[in-house]
């Protein structure tokens, strides 16, 4: 991405501002499957009431490989940004159960979403109805 792009655009990876905070005041603590990269404050500022952040928790962030779409964060880092454990996600897992999947993220929007057999997107062709099926006539 160009030197101005990373300075205006949001939606297409870190911006300048935001990897220059990440530089400067976070601490890397994991990497999930897909590249994404999760941080926390380094230090606790002093200077506030509640030891770092305005809301009394730690901060935490997440800067993406590729777009930013928050549909790619797997749950389990999920609750690692929203505060709902301390540790790293690896450490509270369970072990995988043999019918899971691996994670995916939301397709919605893009070329692999999913579209049923009478989409527009495909064509836009249906079966035809068959059976009990009887239009409503006004009259009737």
């Amino acid at each position: 991405m160009s030197f101005l792009g990373k300075i205006f655009t949001w939606w297409d990876g870190a911006t300048i501002g935001t990897s220059l905070f990440t530089a400067r005041r976070g601490e890397h603590v994991g990497t999930d499957a897909q590249g994404n990269k999760y941080y926390r404050a380094k230090n606790k500022r002093s200077d506030l009431p509640t030891g770092g952040s305005y809301s009394g928790r730690e901060r935490r962030w997440v800067i993406y490989d590729g777009a930013n779409d928050s549909s790619r964060v797997p749950p389990e880092w999920h609750g690692w940004l929203h505060g709902s454990f301390d540790g790293v996600p690896e450490s509270h897992l369970p072990p995988a159960k043999i019918w899971e999947t691996d994670y995916t993220p939301n397709a919605t929007g893009t070329a692999g979403a999913y579209r049923p057999q009478g989409a527009l997107e495909r064509g836009g062709k249906r079966a035809r109805a068959v059976g009990d099926y009887e239009a409503w006539t006004p009259g009737d």
